[in-house]
């Protein structure tokens, strides 16, 4: 870690193209306010394909905090790395591989790590294939929950109708067995898992009300699973970490079913900064607070400098 105490210039860039913008805006507010506590020179800037004046202005490191489309899924790496310019997250490579959960989802059934039954619906074959009953229909590559609709009945009509609905936007929807259960989350910073969390919500799933609404899920430390199995679970969802090649941080989403199986749903590389977001809870949970946990990720990154990663 960067040993000097004297703040960095960071440019945090907040907002992007993506149907995530407005949680990014969030996201960015909060880390720039968290940096300036943390004695930093921050300029916050908005940023676009169209639009990259932000990345002229001369800094130690940026802090990419952009959701979705352009800003996490390797498009803004990309630039950076051309640039020379050192950054927070994981590189281009990984986030592109992370922000699409087919391509992540057949790395972890080739590495042994347990992910639900899926299928790919397309134009050409608008079914869910062989999931039969409860399912999750998802988007492939949106964050948030945004696309994602839980048919815990298993309504064959309701299926279609929302494979239709993706289809007809995106082309390819993503079928995937519903598994009934707790669900938890698990963050890693720094190479190491920080306590796992609870989700629980009433009716539905963690959607996006659930997650960013004043009446929401609740997030509990106390999973009520065994011990164990949490740390299975963990070092699960590092190994899985390192097998997409994310670093500085990422979040991963994992469902337990009445038996104890467990099955990791999709890895976030940039999780939500918000009041509400999880991977900032777990840090705090972990001695971390906000103002430390960006504090450490920029001079983590300024340390690292500049660098393209290799595919993996």
């Amino acid at each position: 870690m960067v040993e000097q105490l004297h703040g960095l210039r960071v440019t945090v860039l907040r907002g992007g193209p993506s149907s995530e913008r407005e949680i990014s805006l969030v996201s960015g507010r909060a880390v720039a306010a968290g940096l300036r506590e943390s004695g930093h020179d921050v300029f916050e800037s908005d940023i676009s394909p169209d639009d990259l004046s932000a990345l002229d202005r001369p800094c130690d490191v940026v802090f990419p905090v952009l959701h979705g489309a352009f800003g996490e899924d390797g498009q803004v790496q990309s630039i950076l790395e051309s640039r020379s310019i050192p950054f927070v997250g994981s590189g281009s490579h990984a986030s592109a591989l992370a922000i699409d959960k087919l391509a992540t989802k057949r790395k972890w059934i080739e590495a042994g790590i347990p992910t639900p039954t899926f299928h790919v619906a397309t134009r050409a074959d608008p079914t869910p294939g062989p999931i039969v009953g409860p399912c999750v229909v998802k988007s492939l590559r949106s964050g948030s929950s945004i696309g994602v609709h839980v048919i815990a009945s298993g309504d064959a009509n309701e299926i279609a109708r929302r494979i239709d609905e993706l289809v007809s936007v995106e082309g390819v929807a993503l079928i995937e067995e519903f598994v009934r259960g707790v669900e938890i989350t698990v963050g890693v910073l720094h190479d190491r898992t920080l306590p796992a969390i609870r989700i629980v919500y009433d009716d539905g799933f963690f959607d996006f009300t659930s997650k960013y609404g004043t009446n929401g899920a609740t997030h509990s430390f106390d999973t009520t699973l065994p011990d164990p199995l949490i740390h299975t679970i963990g070092q699960t969802v590092l190994g899985a970490h390192r097998l997409i090649g994310c670093r500085d941080l990422s979040r991963t989403d994992v469902m337990i079913d009445a038996s104890g199986r467990f099955y990791l749903l999709e890895i976030n590389t940039l999780p939500g900064f918000t009041p509400r977001s999880l991977l900032p809870e777990a840090a705090g949970r972990a001695g971390i607070p906000f103002a430390m946990l960006v504090d450490q990720l920029v001079r983590v990154a300024a340390e690292r400098g500049p660098r393209v990663e290799r595919q993996q």
